[in-house]
């Protein structure tokens, strides 16, 4: 299950693997299966990530 997090109004999903935030659920799981598969992470798909103040 992919953790979430609120601000505002707003949700963000968390990858399990690195703790990086997306916007949306499909972009962590991409990013989780992406960290688990090769114990690193890919730069297409990290450099869609949110920072959460």
């Amino acid at each position: 299950m992919t953790p979430k997090k609120h601000k505002g109004n707003k949700k963000y999903f968390q990858c399990e693997e690195c703790l990086l935030y997306y916007k949306t659920k499909a972009l962590a799981a991409q990013c989780k299966n992406f960290c688990r598969r090769h114990k690193s992470c890919n730069l297409k798909i990290t450099k869609k990530a949110v920072t959460i103040h």
